[in-house]
Parts: C-alpha cells; structure tokens; sequence
C-alpha cells in the first residue's frame, strides 16, 4: 500500500524523542496504526569512524517492545545514541501510543500482522533515512515476533539482532506444550478467538519496575498496566504458532545476542527474587531454543537480572550494558 508521509512530533518522552504515526490498512475493528519513536544519535560511532555529513551509511538500531508493554527505556536508547546510532522503537498496532479507543489492545490473530509496520518502520529508517546498517533489538515477545519477521524477510541491511529475555516457548505445565494442550488451544482460538483465558496475574513485577511502587522507572500504567491485559485464545493461538515455526527452525542470517536472567522463580509476594530473577517467563526455554533462531547466536546468561534485562538494577545492568558491548564491538562494528 502506498502510506502517507508520517509527520513527525514531539513524542510523550519530550525532546529529543519525535514520534510519528505509520497508519496501517484497517482491520475488524475499525483504524489501525502503529508509532515510530525516534531518538537521534548524539554522534558518529567511534568504530564506524566519521562519515560526510548527509553519508546515509550511519547506523540505527530498531527495537520492538513485548507483550502489555511499550517503549519507555531512554537509558537503554541514549546507550545506543551516546555510541552514534539512531535508535528508533516501535509501539506495534494496539500497544502503548498505537492503542485507539475501539481496539482490543494488545489483540492479534497471527504474528505476521505485526509485519506491515515492521516493514513500514523498516523502510523508514533505511529508504528515507539512509541507514545501511541496523541492529534489531526486541523484548520477550516482541523478541519472538522480530525473529519470524527477519527470517520471513532477510531485509537487507540487518547488522544484528539483540534478544532481551524472548519468549521461545510457553512456561508452566508441560501438558499445556504438549499434543493434546497445543490442540485446545488452536481449536479454542480458531471457534472462540476472544475468549479470554483465566488467569492470575500478582502484579509484583511490574510493581517491581515503576517508581510509584517498589521500582526506579516512570512509565505510563494504563499502557503498562500493573494487572496486564487480557490473554484472548485467539492471541494466544497465534502465539504458539509462532512458537511451533520458531522452534522448527529459522535461519536469521545475521548475528544474533539472547540475553536473559540466569534463574526463574515462582513468587507470591514482593521479595528479592522479584528483583533479582525471571518470574516472567522460563530462562531454561529461553536457553534451550535460542539456537533455532540461526547459525550464529551467542547466549548470555545475566546473574540477578529481571525479565527485562535492561530494567534490571544498577549493577546488573552494568553487565548488560557490558555484555552488550562486547558483542556489538565484536560482531557489529568488527565485521
């Protein structure tokens, strides 16, 4: 389809984050778009050396947020900027800045809905903004999501991927993961796509994180509610059909980095596994199926980070940030 030219604003961040708005073909419900948030770099790279003004051969990064979520880590994004990157993130459709008053937010029925404002995004950052050389970074299910669309479309360009804590497979009763569980839930999403799935949700790890609470950061609570969203059979059909081509096998050409917590734990009240742990999803399913996203993945597992790594406290995220590093210097810029 032939899109508009978005038009870019002061984003909620303030300056000198912009956001504009990718308007997307409309679905069941009605209008439907994505935001792109751009933060510009604050200089060249080091490694790249500098470039003419105007060279179109700078880099950028591209990140996706995961599920009840939406991009609000501008420490995580001046890392990247302060290093000569623009960093662009993505609220997909029907998340964080994206959501429209008659959306189901968080809503799809397959994963590759997302892929028309990935390739919008896509198109954005290199076509318009000439950028050679993009990293893609992308959180727990968002991580699951931007591994199918690289596979699906090997764009040219993808200098890297960075997986924070992905979700690669579904945690808890392996009766759900198997056969018989895998059937209900393609039958039950196929009949009854919205019907929403019981469920308990503590609220103790995005408790964890926001500042009213017991954490250190600022984010918006109804697009990060602290009781999540709804889970809608239809959504979650979808999501073990990512899960299913993930795991059979895909063939991401570019170097990937899977970074996540070294432990799980099942927790019921506010302590310093909270803190310090995955009670999200399962790091052992994380570590397991890493390498079925291509040739080359390097798995960092980071003692005493959280599910989102780059939340985690101040002397882990310095070893995230160091990890990080290593490996952009190694397989990014060292290439």
């Amino acid at each position: 389809m032939t899109q508009p030219t978005p038009v870019a604003a002061t984003d909620v961040l303030g300056e000198p984050y912009t956001a504009e708005t990718i308007v997307l073909p409309d679905d069941h419900e009605g209008e439907v778009v994505a935001t792109l948030v751009k933060r510009p770099a604050d200089a060249p790279s080091a490694q790249s050396g500098p470039r003419p003004e105007g060279d179109g051969g700078r880099r950028a990064v591209l990140h996706v947020h995961g599920f009840a979520d939406y991009f609000f880590h501008t420490e995580y994004a001046e890392w990247w900027t302060a290093r000569g990157y623009d960093f662009y993130a993505l609220d997909l459709r029907k998340y964080g800045r994206s959501i429209r008053p008659h959306q189901t937010p968080t809503y799809c029925a397959d994963l590759a809905e997302y892929y028309a404002e990935i390739d919008e995004a896509w198109r954005l950052i290199t076509e318009r903004d000439g950028h050679t050389d993009v990293v893609a970074t992308a959180h727990s299910t968002g991580g699951l999501t931007v591994s199918l669309w690289a596979d699906a479309r090997q764009p040219p360009g993808l200098a890297g991927v960075v997986l924070n804590s992905p979700w690669l497979d579904l945690q808890g009763s392996a009766l759900l993961r198997g056969p018989v569980g895998k059937r209900i839930v393609a039958e039950l999403g196929a009949r009854r796509p919205m019907f929403a799935i019981p469920r308990r949700v503590s609220g103790l790890y995005t408790r964890s994180l926001h500042r009213d609470h017991e954490g250190e950061w600022d984010f918006d609570l109804t697009w990060k509610p602290v009781t999540s969203f709804p889970v809608y059979a239809g959504w979650l059909r979808a999501i073990r059909a990512g899960h299913a081509r993930l795991q059979a096998g895909l063939e991401v050409a570019a170097p990937v980095l899977v970074l996540s917590s070294d432990e799980s734990g099942y927790v019921t009240e506010m302590g310093d596994a909270v803190h310090s742990t995955d009670i999200v999803l399962d790091v052992r399913q994380i570590r397991r199926w890493a390498t079925a996203i291509g040739p080359h993945v390097t798995y960092v597992a980071v003692a005493g980070a959280r599910h989102d790594v780059v939340l985690s406290r101040p002397d882990v995220r310095k070893r995230v940030y160091a990890e990080l590093d290593a490996w952009v210097a190694a397989y990014v810029e060292g290439r």
